[in-house]
């Protein structure tokens, strides 16, 4: 009792002096678990298909393997267009279906199996995004492509509905088929099939009702091919109550638990639930403000959405596209709210979205299973131009650190709390610019411990940094000492950016400047791990949390009385 109560006076203390301001109190017991950790932020995607296959994106794709020993899930637009030439910015094809001269199909499986295969072989799993429409099967063919940057709502002939929806069946049929064949029917029934892309915008120029045909003979033709497929959608817009976004999602669920299918007359198969919550960045006084309020807005909503639907309310629930903002293809000097990308902000906002998410997705008792980050790699950008992208020609971004960091937490889930939060409802009411979001998430393992801890602020101003003692608890009583290594995400660590502006933002970096880019651009430690002393299974550790940084502390030992 007597040790509690001065271990408790301790922290404080150390709440009331700190480093010369007041410090934040993260507590953490290792002996309070919430359920596995589930690895939510494993998910990535992007407009550009045909990058799959470059030099830099097949690396990219090995080291999104290579982050976490979980599972790792790859989604990507244009998987059925057509085309021809180079492709751009927000298009790819793959010219996997024609028709001869007596509209007969015509499969072309060269493009699609590079893409596939470059997934495959780097470990990843295809999330298949089952679109657009190919040219033969467009309703409203012609154009049938309008190079970006086009206008919004453009008339494109892919996001028209089809002109026969039973060649839209054999068509998805075909191409389930094949990569059964190709990869087998076990590695197949782990992905994920998801019909169309925000069918509730310009991606698609047809009615709900029309969408709804088409995803009951998407649905048919895969599940003919492959029983076990992992089916869902309908990929909508964030969701913000009062919006057409929330009423398509709505009609969505109605239609798959009440309609038969137009394509079978049998139930419409769902197997998993997604949609979309962006954030909503701007330029004020001279500086960025992140719009994490919009993004967790988005979710709670569907999440609302979702649980009040009886038949599906515990089915899987994947955000098919969670970013801070809808358009990863542009950057400035058109949108210097975009600038955040290169930096520390975007993984510091990150780390705060995956926590808020998770929150919501257990108040509002929905199964989570991942928030799918669009952002991959632009080929024949200059560097650091500021595209949302986890790597600029082959140097990995701060971005890209937050997933190796999360990549090391693991086990079960522990309860972790923080006197410098901003709750997440505060969030979604008014974001975080009074104080910054200081929190944390911890897991446990046998004998080891990870906890992520980091300095948000939507504003992106200088201050200063903020004192923090995290406080574990629940160590094993007869351990004397814990080793600690501490990862870091900061102006001077996990951050090739900064580097790169130190060198004098080369265009053409020589081989010595690229290779102390590569290095910079690794997740560090900040310091040696050192060895810290475990009184009565509780441990203190003292740390500087810069603003917009993002820290991870490992704290692993040896259960022995020695």
């Amino acid at each position: 009792m007597i040790h509690t109560i001065l271990t408790t006076l301790c922290c404080l203390l150390a709440v009331s002096t700190g480093f010369g301001q007041s410090t934040v109190a993260v507590q953490v017991d290792l002996q309070k678990d919430l359920g596995a950790f589930s690895p939510v932020y494993s998910w990535f995607g992007y407009d550009e298909s045909d990058n799959t296959v470059t030099k830099n994106g097949q690396a990219l794709l090995k080291k999104l393997h290579d982050l976490t020993p979980a599972p790792v899930h790859v989604r990507a637009h244009f998987l059925l267009t057509n085309g021809e030439g180079k492709p751009g910015l927000k298009w790819g094809y793959t010219n996997v279906y024609s028709e001869d001269a007596n509209g007969k199909p015509v499969y072309n499986w060269t493009r699609i199996d590079s893409i596939f295969d470059a997934w495959v072989h780097a470990g990843v799993h295809p999330y298949v995004e089952l679109g657009f429409v190919p040219k033969a099967l467009s309703s409203h063919p012609d154009p049938y492509h309008v190079p970006w940057p086009g206008k919004p709502g453009e008339t494109e002939g892919w996001s028209y509905p089809p002109n026969d929806y039973g060649k839209w069946r054999d068509l998805t049929h075909e191409v389930a088929a094949h990569m059964a064949a190709r990869y087998g029917m076990g590695e197949v029934s782990t992905w994920y099939w998801e019909v169309w892309n925000e069918p509730d915008i310009f991606y698609w120029h047809g009615t709900e009702q029309q969408y709804e045909k088409l995803y009951d003979y998407a649905a048919a033709g895969v599940r003919a091919a492959v029983p076990n497929a992992r089916v869902g959608g309908p990929a909508t817009t964030g969701p913000t109550q009062g919006r057409k976004s929330a009423a398509y999602l709505k009609e969505f669920l109605r239609h798959c638990a009440e309609d038969r299918s137009s394509a079978t007359g049998g139930p419409v198969p769902l197997d998993f639930i997604s949609f979309h919550a962006k954030g909503r960045p701007r330029f004020v006084d001279g500086h960025v403000r992140m719009g994490l309020k919009q993004e967790l807005e988005n979710a709670a909503t569907g999440f609302k959405i979702i649980h009040a639907s009886p038949k599906f309310s515990q089915l899987p629930v994947v955000i098919s596209e969670a970013d801070p903002e809808g358009c990863g293809a542009c950057s400035p000097p058109e949108h210097p709210e975009d600038t955040y990308r290169d930096g520390t902000l975007y993984p510091t906002y990150t780390a705060a979205a995956m926590k808020g998410l998770t929150d919501l997705a257990q108040r509002e008792q929905v199964h989570l299973v991942g928030f799918l980050t669009w952002a991959f790699e632009f080929e024949d950008q200059p560097y650091f131009s500021s595209h949302r992208a986890l790597s600029t020609n082959g140097v990995d971004k701060p971005e890209l650190n937050f997933f190796r960091m999360a990549g090391l937490l693991g086990g079960e889930r522990v309860t972790a709390t923080s006197s410098g939060v901003v709750p997440v409802q505060e969030i979604v009411d008014s974001s975080v610019r009074q104080h910054p979001d200081i929190d944390a998430i911890a897991t446990r393992e046998s004998n080891s411990a990870a906890v992520m801890v980091w300095n948000y602020q939507a504003d992106a101003i200088p201050g200063p940094g903020t004192p923090v003692q995290v406080s574990i608890s629940g160590v094993p009583k007869s351990v004397r000492r814990v080793l600690v290594q501490q990862f870091r995400i900061d102006e001077h660590h996990s951050n090739a950016f900064t580097v790169w502006k130190a060198m004098g933002s080369p265009q053409h970096p020589n081989a010595e400047q690229y290779a102390k880019l590569q290095a910079a651009g690794q997740l560090q430690l900040k310091g040696s791990p050192t060895w810290a002393t475990a009184d009565q299974g509780r441990v203190n550790i003292q740390l500087e949390l810069p603003r917009e940084s993002v820290g991870l502390l490992r704290v692993s030992w040896t259960d022995s009385k020695n």
